[in-house]
């Protein structure tokens, strides 16, 4: 009898608080689990020692059969009680704190949206302010629930049972990557792709891979540009030339003008000596007028071909920002010159008057029924 007490005695075992130990779940109640540990000895686990999160009921988080491991919270001769909380935070904090240390990043499931900021399980409660979500400001962060995010440890306090975790550290030392590849990788000259970012009133910041470089104003077309929104708008998929790379300071100068064909090649083939054009007076200076007529290329009439009169200056007849038809008189691509001449239209407006009331002249004398020969016949019939 003496030897099969002590057998069962053997089976007992007493534990201590602290303790971590290895068991099975036997049962799964609304609020609680029991968990064979050996020994003959069953201990509860209640529904707060599941999970440093919010836990609706346990069979949300063990099943019959599943195997843990456990913290000792109380032990007495009639009640063991543990907690899978505790080992889980253990272990977390561990490895919270050497991810802290070697910047490590991991990926762990928004758990739940708050006032402020997401929460994550990694074994303890981990807090993401809204600040440290995204690198952009986010309104809504409501179908974050169930995310997936990148995330490293920025702050702990293990006392204070305090774990802030950043997303945008992680997008921001990308970014930081992506910069300094782009400032050592390209060079002047270079055509690349980039994204317009922002507009000011001076150009365009655009983004060629995590830099941001700038096309001024006067590198946005060929022609005179008031805004740049008149070019580009903000999302744009663009082409720009490299003008310069500082990367000390990391600045880039982009230009879209010199991706885009000269004004005096597209009109290439388009204007041709004899034609007539319509242009606007942008300059007068003493030897005569440029006239614009297209966007950034400018004919020369020379004051001789101003008018059909002698003039002594151009502003005798022209203006700036007047509207005038020349016509052209030669035209030379390769030194970006074009003659014009008001005067020739002038001349041949006049000569079109003289044919047509010189026609009108004739129309009335056949009208008449005589000529003049007529009228000095009739006369010397007289002297016959």
């Amino acid at each position: 009898m003496s030897e099969e007490m002590n057998n069962e005695m053997a089976e007992v075992k007493s534990f201590s608080v602290g303790e971590i130990v290895t068991g099975t779940v036997t049962k799964v109640e609304e609020k609680q689990a029991y968990v064979n540990v050996g020994y003959k000895t069953d201990g509860v686990v209640p529904i707060s020692e599941l999970s440093s999160l919010h836990v609706e009921k346990v069979s949300d988080v063990l099943s019959e059969g599943d195997e843990i491991q456990l913290k000792v919270t109380k032990a007495s001769d009639d009640e063991l009680v543990l907690s899978k909380r505790a080992v889980a935070a253990e272990k977390a904090w561990e490895d919270m704190e050497e991810k802290l240390q070697n910047g490590d990043t991991f990926n762990a499931e928004v758990a739940d949206v708050v006032k402020g900021g997401l929460v994550v399980d990694v074994g303890v409660r981990g807090f993401i302010p809204a600040s440290l979500v995204e690198r952009h400001y986010v309104e809504d962060f409501s179908d974050y629930k169930g995310k997936s995010l990148r995330l490293k440890v920025v702050e702990m306090d293990r006392e204070k049972n305090k774990l802030i975790l950043s997303q945008r550290a992680v997008l921001d030392a990308e970014a930081q990557n992506r910069k300094r590849s782009t400032l050592e990788n390209i060079h002047e000259g270079d055509v690349i792709e980039g994204t317009v970012q922002r507009l000011t009133d001076f150009g365009a910041f655009v983004d060629i891979g995590g830099v941001d470089g700038l096309v001024h104003i006067s590198q946005m077309a060929h022609h005179h540009v008031d805004t740049p929104s008149e070019v580009v708008s903000e999302g744009d998929q663009i082409k720009v030339k490299v003008l310069g790379v500082d990367p000390d300071n990391e600045r880039i100068s982009l230009s879209i003008k010199e991706t885009l064909p000269g004004p005096w090649e597209q009109i290439e083939g388009k204007v041709k000596s004899g034609d007539v054009v319509t242009g606007t007076v942008k300059r007068l200076v003493s030897f005569g007028a440029f006239i614009e007529i297209a966007p950034g290329v400018e004919g020369l009439v020379h004051i001789s071909q101003i008018a059909n009169r002698h003039i002594g200056t151009p502003g005798e007849v022209l203006e700036e920002g007047q509207e005038v038809q020349a016509k052209v008189l030669d035209v030379n691509i390769n030194d970006k010159r074009i003659s014009l001449s008001i005067r020739s239209l002038e001349e041949e407006a006049e000569v079109k008057q003289n044919k047509k009331v010189e026609k009108e002249y004739q129309k009335e004398d056949d009208s008449s029924g005589f000529s003049l020969g007529d009228m000095i016949g009739d006369q010397l019939k007289k002297y016959k």
